[in-house]
C-alpha cells in the first residue's frame, strides 16, 4: 500500500492502522522476548518503558532498530524522547506518523 493511500484513503488508513499495530506488536514481543501470547495484548495505555522490566536502556535501541528496519525509516536521535516510549499508543502515533511523513 503506497503511502498516498495511507493518507487519502479512509479505508485504506484503517487496514494500515491494524497492520501496524500487528506488526509493532509483533516486534515488541521478539525483540523482548517475551510470551509469544502477549501479541495483540498491548493497548494505547500499555507502559513501555518503566513498566516492563525487559525494556531496559539497551533493549530500547535493539526495539528502535528493529522499527527501523521493519517500516523501512530511519528514526533520528532527536525523535527519541520519553514520551513516545511511555505507552504503547506513544509508540504507535510515533510509528504512524512516521510513515505518513517519511
Amino acid at each position: 500500500m503506497s503511502k498516498q493511500a495511507v493518507e487519502t484513503d479512509d479505508t485504506a488508513l484503517s487496514t494500515s492502522r491494524a497492520d501496524i499495530d500487528g506488526q509493532l506488536q509483533a516486534i515488541i514481543v521478539d525483540t523482548l522476548s517475551l510470551d509469544p501470547g502477549r501479541e495483540g495484548t498491548f493497548t494505547r495505555d500499555s507502559g513501555l518503558f518503566g513498566h516492563l522490566p525487559e525494556l531496559d536502556s539497551m533493549a530500547v535501541a535493539t526495539l528502535l532498530t528493529a522499527v527501523e528496519d521493519t517500516f523501512g525509516f530511519i528514526i533520528d536521535d532527536s525523535d527519541v524522547d520519553g514520551e513516545m516510549l511511555e505507552t504503547y499508543g506513544g509508540l504507535l502515533d510515533f510509528v504512524e506518523g512516521k510513515l505518513v511523513t517519511g
